[in-house]
């Protein structure tokens, strides 16, 4: 018999499965914290853009609050990793089981090496395997400078302005023959040997239906209740294959069909789902959030329509560069375009609007919220604009109970740095 759940069941389920059903815990936030968390997000998107925070931070604060970013690079620069990069959902920490099979089903042959010459692209892969194999891991212009390789005659006509030596890095990593160790100050990679970041990469013949249905019940997992088109879009593995795999789970006792009340499509939810009584979160959400990955997703379960415009022109958008959606309990209530003035040590609102129907206390509930955020990056004063629906009543809320006193970040926390504007992957929307 299949359930009949309303809309505020399956959003209790969408919340709770990625850990933004229930009050923040108090008291420091420990490593073992940090790790239950990604155990179960499953990946977090990487991006560049350091608005605020670079993206992959944003949702560990998000649902554990102030916590130290040192411990995410500790988990993916030490060994026993507990999380590594590859293509997931674009770019991404993912945890190091799933490697094997995302290399079966990511395809992202898009870096430009396959414009080079066979011989040429073959020479520099044996030339940088072998300075990885014999050296420490470096950065592409580590080996660029360690190669004698600096300038490329098409390097101005492609994408990103990479060289040859960035280029097969990029082709080499997409490959699975090369990793992350981890990221320097300056967010770029250091690279290494795989087979040295996971100890058991080697190649083997994987069964593609089996290594299917790991990562869909994965997704799954981390969204509790949702279509096939969810479900494939967290690791971004294909849409049809992915139709074939829900089936295969619903068969193995891992999903169960079940109709969301106003949903008109069909719906599963993963046998492992919880259906807490009452959402009581509260978080600020960056626009690379799991929560927010399938926009179609986030419109039908939260009535939440969510378009980010870092890629639009300043006089065309909307509601500014990098807006935030806020959730409140079960809802997405209110959008705040926020940047982190490093010189300052203000946190800068440059919009702030409510959702029709936001409740009373939205101006309140957010005015704490970008309080915590504040306080967590190392920022003094949170500064409202006027600009926006909701912008008076939340600068009349933020200035009532002023900011938590500003601590100085250590020199090393990766949280310090001045934003930056450039996106490393584009987002799909």
């Amino acid at each position: 018999m299949t359930a009949s759940l309303s809309l505020s069941q399956a959003r209790r389920i969408a919340l709770a499965a990625q850990g933004l059903a229930k009050v923040r815990p108090t008291g420091p936030v420990t490593s073992r914290a940090v790790g239950r968390t990604f155990a179960r997000l499953q990946l977090v998107q990487i991006d560049s853009v350091n608005v605020v925070a670079r993206s992959h931070y944003l949702p560990f604060f998000s649902r554990l609050g102030s916590y130290d970013p040192l411990i995410l690079q500790a988990m993916a620069g030490r060994k026993p990793r507990k999380m590594m990069e590859y293509w997931a959902h674009e770019a991404s920490f993912i945890r190091p089981e799933h490697f094997q099979d995302l290399l079966v089903w990511q395809k992202r042959a898009w870096v430009g090496a396959h414009r080079l010459d066979p011989a040429v692209r073959q020479d520099m892969e044996d030339r940088i395997l072998l300075a990885l194999t014999a050296g420490p891991p470096m950065t592409a212009s580590e080996l660029t400078a360690e190669l004698g390789h600096d300038e490329d005659p098409d390097r101005d006509n492609w994408g990103w302005n990479w060289n040859i030596v960035k280029r097969v890095l990029e082709h080499l990593f997409e490959q699975g023959r090369i990793s992350a160790a981890s990221r320097t100050s300056q967010f770029e990679r250091k690279y290494t040997l795989t087979s040295r970041v996971v100890a058991d990469a080697k190649p083997f013949d994987v069964d593609a239906e089996a290594s299917l249905d790991r990562l869909m019940d994965a997704a799954a997992q981390a969204h509790g209740i949702g279509t096939v088109r969810c479900f494939s879009d967290y690791f971004r593995t294909p849409l049809k294959a992915g139709a074939d795999s829900v089936q295969r789970l619903v068969r193995a006792g891992r999903l169960e069909r079940v109709v969301v009340r106003g949903w008109d499509r069909e719906t599963f939810q993963h046998v492992e789902a919880k259906l807490p009584r009452k959402a009581a979160g509260r978080a600020l959400l960056s626009p690379f959030d799991s929560l927010v990955f399938e926009r179609r997703r986030l419109e039908e379960l939260f009535g939440f329509h969510y378009r980010i415009e870092i890629y639009t022109p300043a006089a065309k958008r909307r509601f500014g560069y990098y807006v935030l959606p806020f959730l409140l309990r079960e809802a997405i209530v209110a959008r705040v375009d926020l940047k982190a003035d490093r010189a300052s040590r203000q946190l800068l609102v440059r919009s702030a609007f409510g959702e029709k129907n936001a409740p009373a206390d939205t101006a309140v509930e957010l005015a704490a919220e970008l309080r915590l955020m504040a306080t967590w990056l190392g920022l003094q004063e949170v500064l409202v604009w006027p600009v926006g629906d909701l912008a008076e009543t939340l600068s009349a809320a933020v200035t009532k109970d002023g900011v938590a006193p500003g601590h100085h970040l250590r020199p090393d926390s990766p949280l310090r740095g001045e934003p930056g504007n450039v996106a490393m992957v584009s987002p799909v929307d």
